[in-house]
């Protein structure tokens, strides 16, 4: 089973989804947008992509800028940031099995499929 992290909005999102089905896949598609992860559900896509919190975050977002960019936080602090602020998140992420990625670039994808 693939689900993917998506904005519909998003070139990238779109680009990588069509890679997925283009593969022949149907993964669950998530609008986390509307439904944002929980901090648990985040920590467990970080260990999943193993990554840090920071390296998901959008940093060029209005929000961050105004927001979060002058401060020093925690992964904690950070994962929470995201889980309250959606917007935050880069996509799409890409998770199956026990392993994840980022679709940017989509081809990224590719390697889990």
């Amino acid at each position: 089973m693939i689900r993917i992290y998506h904005n519909p909005r998003c070139s990238k999102s779109r680009q990588t989804l069509e890679l997925i089905q283009n593969a022949g896949q149907q993964p669950e598609v998530v609008e986390y947008l509307k439904t944002p992860p929980t901090a648990t559900e985040l920590k467990e896509l970080l260990q999943k992509l193993n990554l840090k919190p920071e390296q998901i975050l959008r940093k060029g977002e209005q929000l961050y800028k105004d927001k979060y960019k002058s401060q020093q936080l925690s992964d904690e602090e950070l994962i929470q940031v995201l889980a309250e602020n959606p917007v935050l998140i880069e996509r799409p992420i890409v998770v199956k099995d026990n392993k994840a990625v980022l679709g940017r670039p989509p081809e990224n994808v590719l390697s889990i499929l």
